[in-house]
């Protein structure tokens, strides 16, 4: 059983206790902590984030508008153009190639669809070799 020796030491805990969790609420001033100084920049990024600014609303609109801009103009615009340079402009012209320019003849080619040979060309006078 327990003796007044263990009793005491439990109700001495107890009030222990009591003291500890009572000391853990926080008064009306708590917790008083050193006012923050903020620097430029950080000191406008704070006003800037506060909810229901103007200029988040700005921003926000700008940034809509852009992607706006980007997804639904500007690369439909490329991919049109794209196709439009390399597929559609490549068929309705002569055999020119993807970059639209017919390779250049040299002397001695031969031209396959007639059998036609390319003369050599011509040596020009002086001797720059």
């Amino acid at each position: 059983k327990a003796g007044p020796s263990s009793k005491l030491r439990l109700q001495q805990l107890r009030a222990l206790r009591r003291r500890w969790l009572r000391d853990q609420e926080l008064s009306e001033r708590e917790p008083v902590l050193p006012r923050r100084q903020l620097g430029p920049v950080a000191a406008f990024w704070e006003r800037f984030l506060q909810p229901g600014g103007q200029w988040r609303l700005q921003v926000f609109r700008a940034y809509q508008s852009g992607a706006f801009a980007v997804t639904r103009v500007l690369l439909p615009a490329t991919i049109v153009l794209y196709y439009v340079k390399y597929h559609v402009m490549v068929g309705a012209g002569s055999a020119a190639g993807p970059a639209g320019l017919a390779p250049r003849a040299a002397g001695g080619d031969r031209i396959l669809e007639t059998g036609e040979v390319f003369p050599p060309l011509k040596e020009e006078p002086g001797d720059h070799h």
